[in-house]
């Protein structure tokens, strides 16, 4: 039985023996995997103790008791993650509000809607930043009552946010451009335009390969997110300049509006990206796979000394990573050595993951 308020387990009736409620704690655990020990040596236990039902209820708490030493350490390092990813994000708020006036420079000075179709898109951008800075700041909150797996999960928040954005940016740059595809306007002062164009999005691609290196080393979602859009903001400015170039060169006025309604329908397509991304980290999606064949890799090590293990799952939530599994050991094991394999096994897949928080449960074969 355990009980709500403390964790402490203890078992009252059924089998009558009578565990005293002081498993709370790493020392405490020490103590009852020691008396465990002792169980499984005694002669008439030996055959029998694993598969007592009050034994084997507290070989599974023990093998399900946080521990927080390690919990600790991996928070401390998911503040000091988060900490560093709003510095990053501050930098991309700043590089945002720089595009964004050399963007609207452009589309005032030369009338381009194709111009104002790409400043509409970095205004998309600063709000995603904005938003990705406060879901940072957010996930990177230690756990606590209410929330006791932390609040990682936030930055996928950003991720649909700007997703949204990125959907209503569309719709504006659709109701400028349809306009004009049906009445061609002539284009001013294109040159100087798309110089002050040119500039701003080499500022955005030296932003969105930072970002990218950043969101790699980090995990973070919201910094992937942000770094992905900025770089499909890159792409959109070069189709830009390009197609108006086209335009300066055959005169061919229709082509501009034409361009603005292909970038729309381009930036769609990445609103959807990051609000189906959004979505599966939302609910759990399993880690990759290669991530996994690599875990089943190290488990399968075991597989000479007898060792099996079932129901392995995985998940991901912001940058941090979830691995559940049942080993199985053979019957006649002592439990302080099944639960040392625990230890092992954990701690490598941990290693193997950068500090994936495993657990495990233990069942005999």
């Amino acid at each position: 039985m355990t009980n709500a308020n403390t964790g402490n387990y203890y078992e009252e009736e059924q089998t009558g023996l009578v565990v005293t409620p002081v498993l709370h704690g790493p020392a405490a655990v020490k103590s009852a995997r020691i008396l465990l020990s002792l169980f499984s040596r005694l002669p008439s236990f030996a055959g029998s103790a694993a598969r007592i039902p009050a034994v084997e209820r507290v070989k599974t708490q023990l093998s399900t008791q946080p521990n927080t030493s390690s919990d600790t350490q991996v928070m401390t390092k998911e503040s000091s993650r988060g900490q560093e990813a709003k510095r990053y994000m501050r930098l991309s708020i700043l590089a945002a509000l720089i595009t964004i006036t050399l963007k609207l420079l452009a589309w005032r000075l030369s009338g381009s809607v194709g111009l104002l179709s790409d400043a509409l898109e970095s205004f998309v951008n600063l709000a995603g930043a904005l938003f990705a800075l406060v879901m940072i700041q957010v996930a990177s909150e230690p756990p606590d009552a209410e929330h006791p797996f932390g609040h990682s999960k936030a930055e996928y928040f950003s991720s649909g946010f700007e997703g949204t954005m990125i959907f209503a940016a569309a719709g504006a740059i659709l109701w400028n451009a349809v306009p004009r595809v049906l009445h061609p306007e002539a284009l001013t002062s294109l040159g100087i335009g798309l110089w002050f164009s040119a500039a701003s999005t080499a500022l955005n691609l030296a932003v969105s390969l930072m970002l990218a290196k950043a969101a790699k080393r980090l995990r973070s979602v919201a910094l992937d997110a942000d770094s992905r859009h900025l770089m499909t903001d890159v792409w959109t400015s070069v189709g830009v300049i390009v197609a108006l170039l086209a335009v300066t060169l055959t005169g061919w006025t229709w082509l501009d509006p034409l361009i603005a309604v292909a970038v729309a329908i381009h930036i769609l397509a990445e609103g959807w990206r990051l609000m189906r991304g959004a979505a599966d980290g939302l609910m759990d999606q399993a880690l990759p796979a290669e991530d996994v064949t690599r875990i089943e890799a190290l488990l399968d090590e075991y597989a000479s000394r007898g060792i099996r293990y079932a129901g392995l799952k995985t998940r991901g939530a912001g940058s941090l990573r979830f691995v559940h599994l049942n080993v199985l050991v053979p019957g006649d094991w002592r439990v302080d050595t099944s639960h040392e394999l625990l230890d092992e096994i954990e701690a490598r897949i941990s290693a193997m993951l950068h500090d994936a928080q495993v657990t495990t449960h233990l069942e005999p074969l």
